[in-house]
């Protein structure tokens, strides 16, 4: 046999083999992971640390003597409600004291438009002159908030004059309609330009108070990662732990502990856990699939209130060396919630509130918060 055809049939043979092994080693190389939704919920604890006893508060709010008609109707302090808490008429551990200011008209100005008129066939067969007016209006507002024992706690802005806010009027084919429409309607406008402002500053309010000092139940949507590929051997068991993780998320309320909470999904944490072992390597697809088990255990253990748990895994994520910033968010968030347990002194955002049984200052309270 010549030296030529040797090396021929040794290329062909080589070709063979490359192109027989070639989809083994492209698809150990090659995972997808897709985004899975779930919900759960979990009751937010508050920013502020407070005395843990001040469970009580009232509202009253006070108008300029200006404004004061358009408050009557209104009753804003109905709608301010901090959860969690009990909401008294008078004598609250904590007093909300809010100051409503004049809205005050800055500038008019009278806005001009041409209008097109068409037929039906779209030809052009006119124009006409449109004028609106537009008054430019400040209002300002703010929020006191004190103990019943004096102490001031915190200052909220709700509305600053530096905000300045546009109305505008229907349009008219007069001018002179248009540059009297606000004078002539005023009390109409100004009546309901005030209400908007004061029910904005209300809702803020209510934002505030309950990121600050409030319990809510929070009902959240988040997502894991789970592989995609079908025929990836490990597409069926992603699915059935992701399918037992999500029943369990969405089965547990802000008001019951998360005792016993984890029995169930025991396998398909152990199952996450075995794919950290079962593919060990360096490459991109063992890395990968790595990322899935950190990501969604760090996840996991967010919502079972374990930031300890959840920071071994958001650790190891990041020195997996696979999109390791989602290793560092999640860190994070396992530092923060660490320290939301260490100022509230509570090791959970899972448990009933009852404010029927809170008692105001001066009064026996009772314990309404079951662990």
């Amino acid at each position: 046999m010549s030296s030529l055809t040797y090396k021929s049939k040794l290329v062909r043979k080589t070709f063979f083999v490359t192109v027989l092994f070639l989809p083994l080693i492209s698809f150990s190389q090659r995972v997808d992971l897709d985004r899975f939704k779930f919900s759960s919920q979990y009751r937010s604890l508050p920013a502020f640390h407070l005395d843990s006893s001040y469970r009580t508060y009232h509202v009253s709010v006070e108008a300029s003597r200006l404004m004061q008609g358009y408050v009557s109707g209104m009753s804003p302090e109905k709608s301010v409600i901090m959860e969690g808490w009990k909401k008294l008429n008078k004598n609250g551990h904590l007093t909300i004291q809010v100051k409503l200011e004049d809205l005050l008209p800055q500038s008019f100005s009278v806005k001009e438009r041409e209008e097109i008129i068409k037929d039906r066939a779209g030809k052009e067969t006119g124009r006409r002159k449109l004028y609106s007016q537009e008054v430019v209006y400040t209002f300002s507002a703010f929020a006191d908030i004190a103990d019943y024992k004096g102490a001031h706690i915190e200052n909220i802005v709700l509305a600053d004059r530096n905000y300045k806010q546009v109305y505008k009027s229907p349009e008219f084919a007069i001018r002179r309609i248009a540059e009297a429409y606000f004078l002539v309607n005023s009390l109409t406008i100004n009546e309901q330009l005030y209400k908007n402002c004061v029910n904005r500053a209300m809702n803020y309010l209510n934002k505030r108070i309950n990121e600050d000092f409030g319990y809510a139940e929070r009902t959240v949507t988040d997502h894991m990662w789970i592989v995609g590929n079908k025929k990836h051997p490990e597409y069926q068991a992603h699915r059935r732990a992701f399918l037992t993780m999500s029943e369990v998320l969405f089965s547990i309320s802000a008001n019951r502990p998360l005792d016993g909470v984890r029995e169930p999904m025991k396998t398909a944490i152990d199952y996450f856990e075995s794919i950290k072992r079962k593919y060990p390597s360096t490459s991109k697809h063992d890395r990968k699939l790595r990322y899935a088990s950190y990501f969604n255990l760090a996840t996991l253990y967010y919502y079972l209130d374990d930031p300890q748990a959840m920071k071994k895994e958001a650790s190891a994520l990041i020195l997996n060396d696979y999109d390791a910033k989602d290793g560092k968010a999640l860190e994070a968030s396992a530092l923060y919630l660490k320290n939301l347990f260490i100022q509230t002194n509570l090791d959970s955002r899972h448990f009933a509130i009852d404010t029927t049984r809170f008692k105001g200052p001066g009064e026996t309270a009772a314990v309404a918060i079951k662990k």
